[in-house]
């Protein structure tokens, strides 16, 4: 089994931010998240993990909630895609779109 999930997490309190920004804060929960070992891909607007079971997702989660639990308020949004019999679905899924904008521009 494959379970993507795409999510973002930060503090909305002021205990937590510095002016507008939140990027210590994210900074801390992707330090945890790679010294877990769990493969991960940092984008602009979230994190995407893929993990073998809905329990080990549910686990970063937790992991990264732990590096903003200090804060007063915590804003979190999250989004799972779950596929059995598949797995590398991180890169494989943008290996077929980037191979379908191949035969795109032969055309």
């Amino acid at each position: 089994m494959s379970v993507l999930l795409e999510f973002a997490i930060f503090p909305t309190s002021d205990n937590c931010r510095e002016g507008a920004s939140v990027s210590k804060q994210v900074a801390k929960i992707i330090d945890a998240i790679d010294k877990s070992g769990v493969k991960y891909q940092l984008t602009p607007m979230g994190t995407v993990v893929e993990t073998d079971t809905m329990r080990e997702a549910l686990d970063v989660i937790a992991l990264a909630y732990e590096q903003v639990k200090e804060c007063e308020r915590v804003y979190s949004s999250l989004k799972f895609d779950i596929r059995h019999n598949s797995e590398n679905r991180m890169a494989n899924k943008i290996k077929s779109v980037e191979s379908n904008l191949q035969r795109v521009v032969i055309k």
